[in-house]
């Protein structure tokens, strides 16, 4: 991902794509997805179940309201979970700024959703030196990148919520308190169980990367769960 200056990070929109025009409009305003005619599979986590769990009205985009709050209700409650939940607080810090999806020209048209999440480090989130902890960011990234893959699958009426396979994380630059991050993530890839997605977090006062990671999920036998 090519270095950007934080007033695109507003519209996570990358040059390279074009937004999905369904049909011929003379309107300005961005196409807002949301195909629901297609009947879903059968997934072992439902968006669609969960209550409304934050107001995703601020959240910027191209995607439905619908979609902007399903993701808001996934991460809250699969992402930070209750007050007992191992990491909820650094999760609750998380705001989402932008949901988009476009139809990539160099994936000969297939859809790519981008969302961008901001959090301030705050000292319950740093290591002994002062700085952001590899865990604590790692834990953001995992919940962050997940969301594109979440946003395509209600796009598509596909599954997009599945569980960590494995996540590749690179340490770039430490990030000290109060550092305002934020946390791009773009979905590469959905096949039938085996899902990925990357992930840039960039220091938005500074403009350097603090970390890029690669994720891939998969969907659960929910047999075995």
């Amino acid at each position: 991902m090519s270095s950007r200056d934080s007033s695109v990070y507003a519209s996570a929109a990358s040059p390279s794509y074009e937004p999905y025009t369904s049909t011929p409009s003379s309107s300005t305003t961005s196409v807002i997805y949301d195909d629901t005619s297609k009947p879903a599979r059968k997934a072992w986590v439902d968006p669609a179940s969960l209550s409304n769990r934050g107001d995703a009205s601020q959240i910027q985009g191209n995607v439905s309201a619908r979609v902007k709050q399903l993701i808001l209700n996934t991460f809250i409650a699969y992402g930070a979970g209750d007050e007992q939940c191992f990491g909820h607080h650094v999760a609750k810090a998380v705001r989402f700024v932008d949901i988009s999806a476009y139809d990539s020209k160099e994936k000969h048209g297939r859809m790519e959703a981008i969302t961008t999440a901001e959090v301030v480090v705050n000292k319950s989130m740093l290591n002994g030196a002062g700085m952001l902890h590899g865990g604590c960011l790692a834990f953001l990234i995992d919940n962050c990148c997940s969301t594109p893959l979440v946003a395509l699958g209600l796009i598509q009426n596909i599954n997009g919520v599945g569980v960590t396979q494995a996540m590749n994380v690179n340490f770039h630059s430490p990030a000290p308190a109060g550092s305002r991050l934020h946390i791009v993530s773009t979905s590469i890839a959905m096949g039938g169980r085996i899902m990925s997605a990357r992930c840039e977090v960039i220091n938005a006062g500074t403009g350097s990367v603090v970390a890029s990671a690669y994720l891939s999920k998969m969907q659960p036998a929910i047999s075995k769960l």
